[in-house]
């Protein structure tokens, strides 16, 4: 077997994976869940809004724009963070390190919606780090730069973080936002979002 039809192989491998994989929407569960116990969060002056998912996910992509529209219209005690999680799947480990990759270098803001258009709507299988890599470059990373970025301590130890993170939150499913460390929702309800992050500002000014 050549280069050329081992490349072809991945790509195909990866499209599959990325379509066989089940989004774990979080239709079936209740609207809003209390978090048992209470998670810190980083800053506790700040309403904290974590977003769980991954770009293998074709619900995390298709909330992106509404996600990304809904966090331009927060407040300035509303901080959002995304969590890329793996749910111990090889095929979603390199996009978790992507995404880290790309916040060292400082190219996530320019690029994280590329990397969903790049899977799930051209097909590019980003689950291969050659692919990633010439991907980035591609889009004007710094090659060097991010290849060290990838391959870090650093972000390997994001990604555990981020898997043990989603354990403690008990997340089942992707895309899913925590309030706060209290609350748990899913994507079709940012309308819960807002009112929950109200009621923690109402409760913060106490």
């Amino acid at each position: 077997m050549n280069l050329n039809r081992r490349d072809a192989v991945r790509v195909l491998i990866g499209g599959a994976l990325a379509a066989s994989l089940p989004a774990l929407a979080q239709d079936s569960r209740p609207e809003v869940i209390t978090i048992e116990p209470p998670q810190p969060t980083d800053n506790p002056g700040k309403i904290e809004v974590l977003e769980f998912f991954s770009y293998g996910c074709p619900h995390c992509a298709e909330f992106y724009a509404p996600l990304s529209a809904w966090v331009a219209k927060q407040g300035p005690d509303v901080v959002v963070r995304k969590v890329p999680i793996t749910f111990g799947r090889a095929a979603w480990v390199n996009l978790a390190r992507l995404y880290y990759a790309l916040e060292i270098t400082g190219d996530i803001a320019k690029l994280d919606g590329e990397v969903f258009k790049a899977i799930h709507v051209e097909r590019i299988n980003l689950f291969d780090e050659k692919t990633v890599n010439e991907w980035a470059a591609k889009k004007g990373v710094d090659p060097k730069k991010f290849n060290e970025a990838f391959n870090s301590f650093g972000v390997q130890s994001r990604v555990k973080r981020g898997d043990q993170m989603a354990q403690t939150y008990r997340i089942q499913g992707v895309p899913a936002l925590a309030i706060d460390g209290r609350y748990l929702i899913g994507e079709r309800h940012l309308a819960n979002a807002d009112r929950l992050i109200a009621q923690v500002r109402s409760q913060k000014k106490k």
